[in-house]
């Protein structure tokens, strides 16, 4: 069985700041992004993995490649509009393979479990669609009214969604071929659109999407006191 994993790189990464989009910024001593595509191979060298950029990054990425002697074997592909439309792309190098499994993982969470990625793999081959979600800790609540109102909502009901999210690539294809609508705020709600079913995989909490300065200093933590009881 053939696995790929689509790695989306085509934020402009404003709340992050600095003249650098969020994907290229330091951590430790490489940029994010290869630190997740370091990670992703490490685990599982088997799975093919296809780097999407907007066009005006690749050259940027070359010498970054260089500076970090970065050797890990991809395809690259060219950004869209949109991340539905970046994934199109991504999907446009899968080869046509009957019993291929497609992931599409964010960037910038270099910190996804051997665990989780394995376990997304499985159940997609098993259920044809698999999305890694974590518990709620916080209360929640939801705005009733324009003046400020609000009620508590049950937050068992509730899961926070991350990536890797995984699926056969028939059917990934199929939701693929859709007009784009704003509602399509990740893969599972494309997928979801054509009426399938998504099965939830127990996600690992540090699998934190950087987006701000904050997630930075939490992801310095990380590579300090977790990475190193991995096994990868």
């Amino acid at each position: 069985m053939k696995k790929y994993l689509i790695v989306v790189a085509g934020g402009k990464g404003t709340r992050m700041g600095g003249d650098m989009p969020k994907q290229f910024q330091s951590l430790g001593e490489k940029p994010v992004v290869m630190l997740t595509l370091e990670r992703l191979h490490a685990i599982d060298p088997g799975i093919q993995l296809i780097l999407v950029l907007p066009a005006d990054h690749f050259e940027l990425w070359k010498e970054l490649c260089k500076k970090h002697s970065f050797a890990v074997p991809l395809l690259l592909a060219q950004g869209g509009s949109t991340r539905f439309h970046s994934v199109q792309n991504g999907l446009a190098q899968v080869d046509d393979i009957d019993e291929a499994l497609v992931g599409v993982h964010d960037g910038v969470r270099p910190f996804v479990s051997p665990r989780v990625l394995a376990d997304c793999f499985r159940e997609a081959w098993i259920n044809g669609a698999a999305v890694p979600m974590i518990d709620l800790q916080d209360s929640l609540r939801h705005i009733v009214g324009g003046n400020g109102a609000t009620e508590v909502v049950p937050r068992d009901r509730y899961r926070l969604v991350q990536t890797p999210q995984v699926f056969k690539l028939s059917l990934l294809r199929r939701a693929y071929e859709q007009r784009f609508i704003e509602e399509f705020t990740d893969d599972a709600s494309v997928v979801e659109a054509l009426g399938e079913q998504v099965v939830a995989v127990e996600g690992n909490r540090e699998n934190i999407k950087l987006t701000t300065p904050f997630d930075l200093m939490i992801a310095k933590t990380i590579i300090e006191c977790w990475i190193p009881q991995q096994e990868i």
